[in-house]
């Protein structure tokens, strides 16, 4: 189906997105690491819990921590071997997990659940959770929640924005395994009751569009270059041109989306009966010797990655675990990839901007870029003054989507995102004391 011209949204900037670095890179497998780390909170909700012990065989795909709730999602082996340790420590976000360590054998042996053949949409379902398959754009949604909306949905929109600047990993998804991801989207579409499927791609990647248009069944959509294009709401409107008004989910306007790594992860789920326990990411920026795309086993340390891709070529400013705009900036590469992880980024000092902020200039340019029409000075002012009501109320501050965006523009560097987080918690603390 021929591509047609998405609509455009308010707000957002254009970024240099630095893709040239790794974009014609094709995909290659990290080797096998000798130990992994796993963490059971791998989704949106409640850590899942374990179900294995220390001193355990296990094979690749097995399952080592089973969904707590609804809102949750199952955890696996990526790799053969030994239970070495199940411990807490802290993750790429400072907070501590609970983490299965798991000691490689070398074996490779694999356990995959049963593949479906024809399958139902309940079986579709069920397998997505079985799957433990989540949100692989970053927000880590369990997919078999999201993919059970109360509402009735009539469009499946499969996000190839990958709008954020470095990671190439999507654009080499697309390229290497379209038809995996149609058929993965045709699956969720089914399990939805039948949803029309479009899929959102930025006119900056014209080889995944040209892969896409040949599936009469698929709407490909090109879209403007401007981030935050791939974040939830605005890609949405525009690639269907609906609204998702606030305080609702995209389900309430008749859509689902889901980012193109879920749609090649349901696939592989269906129809080889995989569990969701690797990933493709991007390893780039000026200081790493050599950037690629890489299929990692989730649990792999951020140092194997690196060492892998030849190391530090040259003083590394900023080390970020995702995307540059929203990702986690690590002290250490003693970190691990998860479920949600894109990619790993070493930024040098003409990269990352470290100068320090000085006093609000009151210009108004990040009001000027915000997509969700909000007032991020004033959640920053009364942030720093202790009021979080006031933060909360003149900012907007709880429909903020944390792109990133009035940080990238304020010519005084003021850390918005930090006062932003800051509000939300409080809020959140306050509210659930008030429950209680």
């Amino acid at each position: 189906m021929k591509a047609v011209k998405g609509k455009f949204f308010f707000g957002g900037v254009h970024i240099r997105d630095k893709k040239s670095l790794s974009c014609d890179v094709p995909t290659e497998v990290l080797p096998e690491p000798s130990v992994v780390c796993i963490s059971t909170h791998q989704s949106l909700g409640k850590p899942a819990v374990p179900c294995v012990e220390v001193g355990q065989s296990v094979v690749e795909g097995q399952l080592i921590a089973k969904a707590n709730g609804a809102v949750s999602s199952n955890v696996f082996a990526s790799v053969a071997g030994v239970v070495r340790e199940i411990k807490q420590m802290p993750s790429a976000s400072g907070a501590e997990e609970t983490f299965v360590v798991i000691q490689s054998d070398g074996s490779q042996f694999k356990e995959y659940l049963p593949p479906l053949v024809q399958p139902s949409p309940e079986q579709i379902l069920e397998r997505i959770f079985q799957a433990g398959i989540v949100g692989m754009g970053g927000a880590g949604f369990p997919a078999a929640v999201k993919d059970a909306p109360k509402t009735p949905v009539d469009t499946l929109v499969i996000n190839g924005a990958e709008c954020e600047p470095y990671l190439t990993c999507d654009h080499r998804l697309m390229i290497e395994h379209a038809d995996e991801i149609v058929r993965g989207a045709r699956y969720i579409a089914a399990a939805l009751g039948g949803a029309a499927i479009a899929i959102g791609i930025e006119r900056n990647k014209p080889d995944c569009i040209a892969a896409f248009e040949p599936y009469d069944d698929v709407k490909v959509v090109s879209l403007a270059k401007r981030y935050p294009m791939g974040s939830e709401k605005h890609l949405i409107y525009s690639v269907v041109g609906r609204y998702v008004r606030p305080g609702k989910l995209p389900a309430d306007a008749g859509v689902i989306v889901h980012n193109v790594g879920t749609a090649y992860a349901v696939c592989q789920a269906v129809e080889l009966g995989k569990p969701l326990y690797e990933r493709e990411i991007t390893v780039s920026g000026g200081a790493v010797a050599s950037p690629k795309n890489l299929w990692v086993k989730i649990g792999t340390s951020v140092k194997d990655v690196i060492d892998y891709c030849g190391g530090e070529t040259g003083r590394v400013t900023k080390a970020v675990l995702g995307g540059p705009m929203t990702g986690t900036a690590i002290a250490d590469y003693d970190k691990y990839i998860t479920k949600t992880s894109g990619g790993i980024l070493l930024m040098t000092s003409k990269e990352a901007e470290c100068s320090a902020p000085t006093a609000c200039l009151n210009c108004g340019k990040c009001a000027d870029v915000c997509p969700m029409h909000l007032m991020p000075m004033q959640t920053a002012f009364y942030s720093n003054a202790g009021d979080f009501e006031s933060a909360a109320k003149l900012g907007g501050t709880m429909h903020c989507i944390e792109c990133g965006a009035c940080e990238y523009v304020c010519p005084a560097k003021r850390p918005l995102i930090q006062a932003i987080r800051k509000t939300k918690a409080a809020v959140r603390t306050a509210k659930a004391k008030e429950e209680k």
